[in-house]
């Protein structure tokens, strides 16, 4: 299947309904699904829920219907792979929840979210951590040091870490420009439910404002918040940029999203249907940050098309410097939150970036 940017673009809508007490209870009563095998050993028809935290049409709903090919037309049809975008079953939260109770088998769930169940994943939170350098950043999250610190901290909270996905870099959309961090001196920007973010902004001067995703619209459009975060293709899918007159391209963090199963749910998978949820993970890691490429760009320019008057600021190196400099101690305050764990974590991913940047260097050097 080849992800169309623009399909299904009418469905996505600027405000999600909360999942009703009725279909959330539906839901939880749902079994997970045997994951046996019947008497004679062939493994029985099953359906397997994933939930997404974005619209349909978006980057996680390529990565997550590309999965739902790939499972369904490798086990011949018995296994169905149902697909939720954001708000069929609730908040980012409300997900997490369901996926830790055996009602859902797989979601994406962002460290600004999940960050509240395994408090060191908002290391991917901090500005300034990565590489300019996309394929660095790549190649950093797939490193093997890095990954033996951060896949064992989701066990313990009944998850399983399959996979760290790339989503593009961060933008800040504006009612003003911002180019240095005194511009942010009182602007109410949207971020999530993260101390760590929070702390971010505080940083700069804003005055930021935790709020549901499908809020944000509304939240701009009648002025109870002045700015808010997301990658490109974000900001034009639940329109944004309808509501604010600046783009700033700051280049402080790129958007992070963890593929996770329950963790008792890949455990009782029979062998060979286990390996096909990690082989087909493993694929398309790769083929998500080709579509996260691709959409982000696709997008910035329908967003020039429908909007030209919009303002395009990329910031220079001594103007980042000035955001780096500002936000710095957030990462003091990151360990005395998270411990050593934390303290461990951020080293090692420092470390990797630090190792993929010289391996890239090193490639281009010799022509590679």
């Amino acid at each position: 299947m080849t992800f169309d940017p623009r399909e299904s673009r009418a469905r996505a809508t600027r405000s999600r309904s909360p999942l009703s007490t009725v279909a959330l209870i539906a839901l939880l009563g749902v079994a997970c699904g045997d994951t046996g095998a019947p008497e004679d050993g062939e493994p029985r028809q099953e359906t397997w829920r994933f939930a997404i935290e974005e619209a349909a049409g978006s980057v996680q709903d390529a990565y997550a219907q590309e999965f739902k090919r790939r499972i369904e037309e490798r086990t011949g049809g018995a296994v169905e792979v149902t697909v939720y975008p954001y708000g069929a079953l609730g908040t980012s939260d409300d997900i997490t929840e369901q996926l830790r109770m055996g009602s859902l088998q797989f979601a994406m769930a962002s460290p600004g979210h999940l960050g509240k169940t395994i408090p060191e994943l908002q290391v991917f939170l901090l500005h300034f951590l990565f590489s300019d350098d996309d394929a660095a950043n790549f190649a950093a999250i797939r490193d093997p040091a890095f990954r033996a610190e951060l896949a064992p901290l989701f066990p313990e909270k009944g998850l399983e870490l399959l996979g760290l996905l790339p989503e593009g870099w961060m933008v800040w959309t504006t009612k003003e420009p911002i180019r240095e961090p005194d511009d942010f001196a009182g602007v109410k920007i949207r971020t999530m439910t993260s101390p760590l973010l929070l702390a971010a902004y505080e940083a700069y001067g804003a005055s930021p404002q935790a709020m549901p995703y499908g809020e944000v619209y509304s939240a701009l459009q009648l002025n109870m918040i002045d700015a808010q975060v997301n990658p490109v293709f974000a900001i034009e899918e639940m329109s944004f940029y309808e509501v604010t007159s600046h783009m700033i391209f700051a280049r402080h963090a790129p958007f992070l999203t963890t593929f996770v199963t329950n963790t008792r749910f890949l455990a009782e998978l029979p062998a060979g249907r286990r390996e096909l949820v990690l082989e087909v993970a493993r694929e398309l890691g790769a083929y998500l940050a080709e579509v996260q490429e691709r959409v982000n760009r696709e997008r910035l320019d329908e967003i020039r098309e429908r909007k030209p008057d919009m303002v395009l600021i990329e910031l220079d190196e001594p103007q980042r410097d000035a955001f780096r400099r500002r936000s710095a101690p957030v990462r003091e305050q990151f360990v005395e939150r998270t411990g050593e764990r934390g303290r461990a974590l951020l080293e090692a991913l420092l470390g990797a970036v630090a190792r993929a940047e010289r391996s890239t260097a090193e490639r281009a050097d010799d022509g590679g």
